[in-house]
């Protein structure tokens, strides 16, 4: 499957080191192509180089991993991606009276809004709860680590859950769009956790069952 991840920070960064040995062929939707660090990633990960919009046009599947303050803005000037899959890894962050906290929460959410910005799209929810390193490498853990996703479209939550699954994740189907206001919040969680309360970056959260 041809996957258009847009942004190449950190999560996106990650995204393609992580999807570098699957069977998926990545193409990195970056503002500036000629940056220096941009085709350094495209190159050591495999992936093709285009502006975001060619990028999010020739793909199958359209991952967002862009900063909340400039999604919506780059979000909708990818055009019109009807009938694609879009996975949205974004938290909607950002600075309440100091501290760093969701800008949404109860009425709605980040994927909410998102899939509000791209009618037609058929959005998925999903790597918002972990950090990146996670996303590169999750080899070598005791347990599998748990990826959840929410959705309304059922047949593209099955298509995500495969990627999840070449990323090393377990996935689990959280329910439709508005469990989003779910997913952040636990997201927060592990924000919390590794960045104040001092556990670090190299961790994630697994379901373990009793057998």
């Amino acid at each position: 499957m041809k996957i258009a991840i847009i942004g190449t920070g950190n999560v996106g960064s990650s995204l393609a080191r992580g999807l570098k040995k699957s069977s998926h062929e990545i193409v990195l939707g970056a503002r500036n192509i000629t940056d220096s660090a941009t085709q350094d990633l495209a190159a050591n990960t495999g992936a093709k180089l285009a502006s975001p919009t060619e990028a999010a046009k020739s793909a199958e599947l359209v991952v967002l991993a862009l900063p909340w303050n400039v999604a919506e803005a780059a979000v909708k000037a990818l055009g019109d991606l009807s009938g694609k899959i879009v996975i949205d890894c974004m938290n909607p962050l950002g600075m309440i009276d100091g501290v760093l906290g969701l800008l949404l929460g109860h009425t709605t959410s980040g994927g909410e809004t998102v899939a509000a910005w791209l009618p037609g799209a058929r959005v998925v929810k999903t790597l918002n709860q972990v950090g990146a390193e996670m996303m590169a490498d999750n080899a070598g853990m005791p347990h599998r680590p748990v990826m959840f996703m929410a959705g309304d479209d059922a047949q593209a939550k099955a298509i995500v859950a495969t990627v999840l699954t070449d990323l090393g994740f377990e996935p689990l189907d959280a329910g439709d769009m508005t469990k989003s206001r779910l997913l952040e919040p636990f997201g927060m969680v592990w924000i919390n956790q590794a960045l104040l309360r001092g556990k670090g970056r190299t961790w994630a959260f697994a379901a373990v069952e009793r057998k």
